[in-house]
């Protein structure tokens, strides 16, 4: 098979070789994977006429992935999200994270799993995989225990993007893996995706401070511009006067799937461009997303491919997780790792055209 093939995207200063990876299937799908944060630099999927487009942001140098903000489609680790001034108890002992974001801990932190690099394997096959692998050792970011990650990315034959995260540590910390890539279905540098049609099976969201830390509560979405369980564009209830959005400058919240029981992979979200005709589908066993709608994409210095300029709510992430503080509120989702347990969750993106 030929359905891998690589190329050095560029080299860290202590020289360190940056590779892109690109899984191709029969239908023309091309996904590109960097070994630096395992960072999904470029997807192209075809549109309802047949054409190719790339549908997630990202750089063309190593460089503005090195220096530049927002994450881009990165492996996000050891947490996902936002830890309330960096800090938390487990086991009655304290541990304090470092603060990169108005106080708080964002992202796994200084140098989170964005900003490493990962060992790849590959499996050229009909359905090609990467499999990425990290060892991020005891007290790594504060951090306790020394946890032994692989996260495989595979393409599929039917058009789809799996990502599949497992973990296993030494001693109890706490985990909460994501990716954080930015979609736009019309392609990267079509400008708004507020005219996107969104359906969510979500009942419940988190609510949070104008600090976006949670407050602890959380709400159910009926009569609120965060209930997306009849389909309606991203863009019709964005200048909403709810103090939430309000706080966030668009939507950047935890949304809570419709509970359901075990742990099998469900569709939980439809994406749907109609000027391209791109649908995605988005299938899990988290029990959450962190819908963000790229309001901080401000960053004149990094712009994106081909040299398009950065814009807000010009991308959305869709980044499948548990809830953001959980350790510090007993009602919220369990983050927990134990030594002899294994955190096992797979996101899957699906990618069709409606004609």
């Amino acid at each position: 098979m030929n359905n891998i093939t690589k190329a050095l995207f560029g080299k860290l200063t202590d020289g360190t070789e940056i590779i892109r990876y690109t899984l191709s299937n029969q239908n023309g799908m091309k996904v590109s994977i960097l070994n630096f944060g395992g960072a999904i630099q470029q997807i192209l999927v075809p549109d309802a006429r047949g054409r190719l487009g790339d549908v997630v942001c990202g750089y063309d140098n190593l460089i503005d992935y090195v220096e530049g903000d927002g994450y881009q489609g990165a492996l996000i680790g050891r947490f996902g999200n936002r830890i309330a001034h960096g800090q938390f108890t487990l086991n009655g002992k304290s541990y304090t994270l470092f603060q990169n974001n108005n106080g708080n801990h964002l992202h796994g932190g200084k140098v989170g799993f964005s900003h490493r690099v990962w060992s790849v394997a590959e499996k050229d096959c009909e359905e090609p995989e990467l499999i990425l692998h990290l060892v991020s050792p005891d007290g790594d970011e504060g951090y306790p225990g020394t946890l032994d990650i692989c996260v495989t990315y595979r393409l599929t034959s039917d058009n789809a993007l799996s990502i599949r995260y497992v973990a296993t540590t030494d001693a109890e910390t706490i985990l909460n893996l994501t990716n954080h890539s930015y979609f736009n279905l019309g392609g990267f540098a079509s400008g708004t995706a507020k005219g996107h049609v969104l359906y969510m099976d979500a009942d419940r969201y988190v609510r949070t401070d104008d600090k976006l830390i949670p407050t602890g509560e959380i709400a159910s979405v009926e009569g609120t511009p965060f209930d997306f369980r009849t389909p309606k564009t991203i863009g019709k209830d964005f200048d909403a006067p709810c103090q939430d959005l309000i706080f966030a400058g668009g939507y950047d919240h935890c949304l809570c799937f419709t509970p359901k029981e075990g742990k099998a992979v469900t569709e939980r979200i439809c994406v749907y461009e109609p000027e391209s005709g791109r649908e995605m589908r988005v299938l899990t066993n988290q029990p959450c997303v962190q819908f963000y709608t790229g309001n901080f994409l401000t960053n004149k210095e990094h712009p994106f491919k081909g040299g398009y300029p950065q814009g807000q709510q010009n991308a959305f992430c869709l980044e499948t997780q548990h809830m953001p503080d959980s350790i510090n509120h007993p009602n919220f989702t369990d983050v927990t790792l134990k030594p002899g347990e294994v955190y096992d969750y797979t996101t899957v993106y699906r990618f069709d055209v409606r004609k």
